[in-house]
């Protein structure tokens, strides 16, 4: 079945996940009240990068839009499954002393953005905790699979909208 949508329908369904996955971030951190770490917020704003491009090469007609957008889709999924499998390594080997670097915001205001931008993959709070579980993952687990599955789909789109037709 899903083997039969075209690259936009799959692209529009990466998006429509990817907004999916953002809205239930909100209700855990608006509703539930668990306030996500710097890793998470990188996550978010790698997912919101999947979401924004995945939605306009969807949007966008032709093939070359569709193949662009898909690995630009793929880079941004790597990324955040980087920063998901890293904050997972965090939970499974927590560090001694916990922090994982400076507030988010606080960096932001408070130094360049030279400095501000390094700083913000270190980190800040405790990302090793775990607030919330799911079928025994964690949200840093889920988001990490979540992305691997967002990737090889783009891997998939881009094998797809590279073969001569």
């Amino acid at each position: 079945m899903v083997s039969s949508w075209s690259v936009r329908q799959m692209l529009l369904a990466i998006c429509g996940a990817g907004v999916a996955m953002l809205a239930f971030g909100m209700y855990l951190q608006h509703v539930v009240g668990l306030e996500p770490c710097p890793m998470c917020i990188v996550q978010r704003y790698a997912l919101v990068l999947v979401v924004l491009i995945a939605g306009l090469a969807a949007a966008m007609p032709g093939r070359i839009a569709h193949l662009a957008g898909s690995l630009l889709v793929l880079l941004a999924t790597g990324f955040g499954a980087f920063v998901a499998a890293r904050q997972s390594w965090l939970q499974w080997h927590p560090p001694e002393v916990v922090s994982c670097g400076r507030d988010f915001y606080g960096m932001i205001e408070n130094f360049p953005l030279q400095r501000a931008i390094p700083m913000i993959f270190k980190g800040s709070g405790d990302c090793s905790k775990i607030d919330w579980t799911f079928l025994g993952g964690s949200i840093a687990n889920w988001s990490f699979l979540c992305f691997v599955g967002f990737a090889l789909l783009s891997l998939w789109l881009i094998a797809r909208s590279a073969r001569p037709r």
